[in-house]
């Protein structure tokens, strides 16, 4: 059990900030060692087993906004992230337990069936009960040789592609007598290699862009009186930034309602028009008693002067459970702080909003959380998008790894797309891409500063933009269909052979 847990906290080695890839492959092996030679209770038991190793320490950073900003003590924190994590593993659990159920005692399962029926683990823990799709294996590939998968097949291509290679490592170690699945991964890992080196997508025009860090600390945010302070901070650091075209704010910038703030909001869209620079901004908008929205919006060089709820804007679609939206919250509210956390009560925006409008950029929004939802970028942009754009407020989880591993997902959704990231935070990290994912230009964390830099456009689209999941559904449907038909052909033939075997020593014996 200890070579279970082991070899899953392995895995968190393998994303951001260690960065050390190649152990994905390394914590898949575990997997692979520790449960395919057991019936299919032990083999889920020791599965869950793995997948705690592999959530409870990557997760552990939830606990800074539990702890530091929630009023809950440190062992109660402990074991609420404990329980996320045993959710989270009991995917993987069931994953384990179906592959042996569908194909026992076959080296088919192995390879073929359980590398999809994790990633439909994958696929299910980020969509049930709102989804929390964190610590994807495809995502710590991002500087490895397999990134060039993503704008194919997308993020979970990759996870795909690293499971059924350590499945074909493992029966290479087994000593099997055959070795196609070495080869045909091997000639993957190729392919996928090669896939890097070719341009989707073509350059348009450049803009100069201005990344306002303001480094605020949450724990002062929305005390009175910080109100004018936040507002000094960004706009002292936004008026120096004469040549920037755009000048990013991050998420909830604005510690208050856009509509409280309304003619601050106009003074600050006439200084911007008479500069020639578009401002976007993180804030909150509660356009009645009844809504209140995380959103983003426009003010200066745009197609229309602001106005309260005027339409070059973004209001977030997809809520973090508790932080901005309580389940039960009737219930849970009066059991601790961390239940009423400040504005824990959001309204969900509509699907299909238009791209925002800036200094005749298009640019396609995700707030925070939602970056790490690869359809929901994927349905926002739109054909004519030249930006992805992501505000964000990782403020929450201090120094940890939190936020590192919520960059890495952000620039993945890069990758996938075929677009420039610009992400604009509070206290890091702030970061500009390539059309890659790879990172042009950053700030350090916890500092106020402000990050400079030009970003081309992209226009086109790559294969993942076009047609999304569907290549990696049809493949994994194919893929798992074989496994399944040929690992219980297999089977009944061993399960026969296993007879005749027994008659012929039964004879053998009344000879005897």
């Amino acid at each position: 059990m200890f070579g279970a847990l082991l070899s899953g906290a392995l895995g968190v080695l393998a994303f951001s900030p260690f960065d050390y890839w190649p152990l994905a492959l390394v914590s898949l092996l575990g997997l692979y060692a520790v449960t395919q030679s057991v019936s299919p209770a032990p083999a889920a038991r020791r599965g869950f087993i793995w997948a705690m190793g592999l959530y409870l320490p990557g997760l552990w950073w939830i606990h800074n906004s539990m702890t530091l900003f929630g009023g809950i003590p440190l062992p109660v924190a402990f074991l609420l992230v404990a329980l996320l994590a045993a959710y989270l593993s009991l995917y993987t659990a069931a994953a384990l337990w179906l592959t042996r159920k569908l194909v026992p005692s076959s080296p088919l399962g192995a390879l073929l069936v359980l590398p999809v029926l994790l990633v439909v683990a994958d696929w299910l823990r980020g969509w049930v009960l709102t989804g929390f799709p964190w610590l994807w294996f495809g995502y710590s590939q991002l500087e490895g040789p397999l990134s060039g998968l993503a704008p194919i097949m997308g993020v979970q291509g990759i996870s795909w592609l690293l499971t059924f290679s350590a499945a074909a490592l493992w029966l290479l170690l087994q000593h099997r007598p055959s070795w196609w699945p070495s080869l045909a991964a091997l000639a993957l890992w190729g392919m996928a290699f090669g896939a890097g080196f070719i341009q989707w997508v073509t350059p348009t025009q450049s803009s100069r862009f201005a990344l306002i860090q303001g480094n605020i600390e949450q724990s002062l945010k929305w005390i009175p009186g910080q109100l004018e302070l936040s507002l000094e901070r960004y706009l002292g650091l936004t008026l120096p930034e004469r040549d920037a075209e755009v000048v990013i704010w991050p998420e909830s910038a604005l510690p208050a309602s856009e509509q409280h703030l309304a003619p601050w909001l106009e003074q600050v869209d006439l200084l911007m028009h008479e500069r020639g620079q578009s401002l976007i901004t993180g804030t909150v908008s509660r356009p009645d008693t009844d809504e209140v929205y995380n959103a983003v919006i426009t003010l200066g060089r745009n197609a229309i002067s602001y106005q309260p709820e005027h339409s070059n804007r973004y209001y977030k679609q997809q809520l973090v459970p508790v932080g901005e939206f309580v389940p039960f919250g009737s219930l849970l509210r009066p059991l601790a702080p961390f239940f009423d956390l400040p504005m824990s009560s959001f309204s969900r925006g509509d699907a299909g909003q238009p791209d925002l409008n800036a200094a005749g950029r298009h640019l396609s929004v995700a707030i925070c959380y939602e970056v790490a939802f690869p359809g929901l970028v994927r349905d926002n942009m739109k054909p004519d998008t030249d930006y992805l754009l992501t505000l964000s407020n990782d403020t929450w989880f201090g120094q940890s790894i939190g936020p590192w591993q919520h960059q890495q997902i952000a620039r993945m959704r890069a990758l996938e797309l075929g677009r420039p990231l610009i992400r604009a935070t509070n206290n890091g990290v702030t970061l500009v891409t390539d059309e890659k994912g790879r990172i042009t230009a950053s700030l350090p964390q916890f500092e106020a500063g402000v990050l400079r830099t030009e970003v081309t456009g992209m226009t086109g689209l790559t294969p993942y933009a076009r047609f999304g999941s569907t290549p990696l559904l049809i493949w994994l449907l194919v893929i798992a269909a074989l496994g399944i038909l040929q690992g219980r052909r297999q089977y009944r033939w061993q399960q026969r052979q296993q007879k005749l075997n027994a008659k012929e020593r039964l004879k053998v014996k009344a000879r005897s």
